[in-house]
């Protein structure tokens, strides 16, 4: 079974997508998610002008071989453009190899560790009381576990706090701004690591003990700031605190963990296995958060959920509506299928999207499922994606309030 044709579709539907679809000879479709938020065209780039030439006529079966000769096979190797592009790649191909077996993925991988995936929601606002109510709305959605974000005083706009909600309304946050150059924020750590602990003290007390508490320092601290944060959140018992410092020196965890017990996530900007090295190989981190779209796809992740296994580390998926359902899909499939799980981000793509992509992947009683037909599960309509022209859109930069550039 040969790859016959090949196409990279691009759309629009509130937010930027990239779509990889493969045709084999035999006629079946597979699909492939290479977003990139921010960077969508490059990636599109990549995949049209330097992988397509590759696949044409490539044996539709040998997934490990065409993720070796994507991976090794260039000299300039990792990155997140190179691994999205992979991913893409290898998804469809996964998508193909279930659709021909008439399985789901999950159970091409070895089949199901569990009946759901534990899925974590995003609840912000501006205030303590916008945040309650953002948290309600979840509850009532029937999550089980909640990522805790607010404003911080004297700051006008903080990354991952979207707009106050009504009650009943769905978290619906798109970072990217359709501007001709990025939108720019401001930030002071200082404020921030007094505002925080009051903010978990307070959810704690009207939400109670049991429930899980998500929080995201977003690379913005040192690791002593991030040890300092981890330290005061430890008597409100986080399930996580995730980017407490920029990863990629990964010996500045050491200082995090030698000074706070709160479990540490980290890796959503992370590409491949070569980036958790010295933070699996040391136990630094406790869960590992790299989407499949951007990590290599279902192999390229399987590869690094495995080597965190046998230091007792555990998945954390990224989630963001900037993954396509294409790219959720492919990650439910090894959150159900691997041992070492550990929950999921889920955050609702809104209803243009879902006209786009067709799931068949289900969200009940806080689990989420990939669902039972055959490959991933997601089907394209063209047509609909036709109507939605790509529209060029930034993610914020962060400015301290001096001007210095800063992390965000």
């Amino acid at each position: 079974m040969k790859i016959e044709g090949v196409d990279v579709i691009i759309t629009s539907p509130g937010r930027n997508f990239v779509t990889l679809k493969l045709t084999t000879s035999d006629g079946v479709v597979g699909l492939g998610d290479a977003t990139l938020n921010g960077r969508e065209l490059a990636v599109a780039s990549y995949l049209r002008d330097h992988i397509v030439p590759l696949l044409i006529g490539r044996d539709a079966d040998n997934i490990e071989d065409t993720w070796q000769y994507l991976y090794r096979g260039p000299y300039w190797r990792r990155g997140p453009v190179t691994m999205a592009a992979i991913a893409a790649v290898d998804m469809a191909l996964w998508d193909i190899k279930g659709k021909v077996a008439g399985l789901p993925v999950y159970q091409l991988l070895g089949g199901r560790s569990r009946r759901g995936a534990l899925a974590y929601g995003h609840a912000s606002g501006t205030t303590v009381d916008a945040l309650f109510i953002a948290i309600h709305n979840l509850l009532d959605d029937g999550f089980k576990a909640i990522r805790i974000q607010t404003g911080v005083p004297g700051l006008a706009k903080v990354y991952g706090v979207g707009n106050d909600q009504l009650a009943g309304q769905k978290y619906d946050y798109e970072p990217a701004g359709r501007t001709a150059v990025p939108i720019q924020e401001d930030w002071d750590t200082a404020a921030y690591l007094r505002h925080i602990p009051k903010v978990f003290e307070a959810v704690r007390a009207e939400f109670g003990a049991a429930l899980p508490l998500l929080h995201d320092a977003h690379h913005r601290l040192t690791p002593n700031q991030g040890a300092q944060l981890g330290r005061s959140l430890e008597p409100f018992d986080l399930f996580w605190l995730e980017d407490c410092t920029p990863a990629e020196n990964q010996e500045g965890l050491r200082r995090v963990r030698s000074q706070t017990t709160t479990p540490l996530a980290i890796g959503e900007v992370f590409n491949s296995i070569f980036d958790y090295q010295t933070l699996i190989t040391e136990q630094l981190i406790d869960y590992v958060r790299s989407s499949a779209t951007h990590a290599g796809g279902i192999t390229g992740l399987r590869k690094i959920m495995d080597f965190a296994a046998i230091y007792q580390i555990k998945s954390g998926i990224h989630g963001p509506t900037d993954v396509s359902p294409v790219g959720m899909a492919a990650a439910l499939h090894l959150d159900i299928a691997i041992h070492n799980f550990g929950i999921q981000e889920f955050m609702v793509h809104n209803e243009r999207t879902l006209e786009v992509f067709q799931t068949s992947y289900t969200f009940i009683d806080g689990l989420l499922d990939p669902g039972e037909n055959p490959g991933l599960g997601v089907e394209l309509d063209e047509s609909a994606a036709a109507a939605f022209e790509y529209t060029p859109a930034y993610l914020p930069v962060n400015r301290l309030l001096d001007g210095t550039m800063h992390d965000w």
